[in-house]
């Protein structure tokens, strides 16, 4: 811990403030939709804020200071979407189908299965898969000044600024300029926030056939092709060589232990592990593993403080959300289109992996990211069977 607070910086601080902002707001509304999906009442709603901040917040802190790299973790959102989608599935059912998905997670990190599977996937693909899936927000970013010109515009020059003049502090800049200019505009809702502290609600597991092939399947599938698949590759992308079968094991038993009170599905993430890992966090990249530490205890306040820091974060309009994640990424996608396209042999895999990775398909509830490692491994293939 002495090391810590010796490598820990305000840039760092506010990267991993700003990775749990874009984290939570950008989820919150489909795991309510989740929770309400499969019968939660208000009570079992908030233990699911609980035990998805707390298992967040607890894997990201404890593996970040543990392998002195930007470890963060997340929850599921692909599954959460998917329980959303569930139909004719009780909570009890659903609690059950999540044991199964922690198992299953546990299996694949204990064989190493899932390891191996990642040693194959070259630099290139897994470069190009992290500038495909980061590049969304840049966009997103973009296009949030036809709703709110004056609020990108005005961060948009803040980092500018920040990235000619303090280029350490430009996403701390960024924010500050957004929360200044959104309040000046009124677009800041702060009279929505209920004080006090979420309490846990343990819900005793079923296990069904009908929601073991429904949902408990569905989301181990989902969350290691669309969430652990790019976390690796952000991790290796960013140059951090993380022991991948003891941390993928480490959300395997968080959500196993948190599965009854609503902690569906933790992994590795990617578009906010980004945040964490880019130049914005700090100038020397063995030191950004406190950024990531820092999101860990901004998670766990979320998951303590429940429907406080719920209304809190909701209370920035979500432009100046979608603004200063695409404009924190930038660096990083840059960084990684380089290193996407800097081999010769491995160009049109790495640009078809970009491509199909950013158009967003979704192919039987699987996201573009396991379809664009797909369509870059072909192609691969197909380049060395040529040669």
């Amino acid at each position: 811990m002495r090391a810590f607070w010796k490598d820990v910086s305000l840039s760092a601080v506010v990267a991993g403030f700003v990775a749990v902002l874009v984290g939570f707001t950008s989820s919150i509304a489909i795991i309510f939709a989740a929770a309400q999906a499969v019968g939660a009442d208000t009570a079992q709603t908030a233990s699911w804020i609980w035990a998805l901040g707390l298992g967040t917040g607890l894997t990201s802190l404890g593996l970040s200071l543990w392998t002195r790299q930007p470890v963060l973790t997340a929850w599921s959102t692909p599954g959460a979407a998917l329980i959303a989608a569930s139909q004719g599935i009780a909570l009890p059912e659903a609690v059950g189908a999540f044991i199964v998905c922690a198992v299953l997670i546990l299996l694949v990190s204990v064989t190493g299965w899932f390891e191996k599977l990642m040693d194959r996937i070259p630099m290139a693909i897994a470069a190009a898969l992290l500038a495909g899936v980061l590049t969304r927000f840049a966009l997103d970013a973009t296009l949030a000044a036809r709703s709110q010109p004056l609020l990108i515009v005005g961060m948009a020059a803040a980092f500018l600024a920040g990235r000619r003049w303090w280029p350490r502090y430009a996403v701390p800049g960024v924010l500050l300029a957004g929360i200044v200019l959104a309040a000046a505009q009124g677009l800041l809702h702060l009279g929505g926030i209920s004080w006090g502290l979420a309490q846990p609600v343990w819900v005793t597991p079923q296990f069904t056939l009908h929601a073991l092939v429904g949902l408990g399947l569905p989301l181990f599938v989902v969350t290691m092709a669309s969430q652990n698949l790019p976390g690796v590759a952000a991790q290796r992308a960013a140059g951090y060589q993380i022991p991948v079968s003891p941390t993928v094991g480490t959300t395997g038993l968080a959500s196993l232990a948190l599965a009854p009170f609503g902690g569906f599905a933790f992994n590795l993430a990617a578009i906010t592990a980004a945040i964490c890992m880019g130049r914005e966090a700090h100038e020397h990249p063995e030191r950004r593993y406190t950024a990531s530490a820092a999101a860990g205890v901004f998670y766990i306040a979320v998951g303590l403080a429940g429907g406080a820091v719920a209304g809190l974060l909701g209370a920035f309009p979500k432009e100046l959300v979608i603004g200063i994640a695409g404009l924190a990424l930038l660096g990083t996608i840059g960084g990684g289109l380089a290193s996407a396209l800097q081999q010769e042999r491995h160009r049109d895999a790495a640009l078809l992996t970009y491509v199909v990775t950013l158009s967003g398909l979704s192919i039987a509830g699987i996201g573009s990211a396991f379809w664009g490692v797909l369509a870059g491994a072909l192609a691969l293939l197909t380049s060395q069977r040529r040669h």
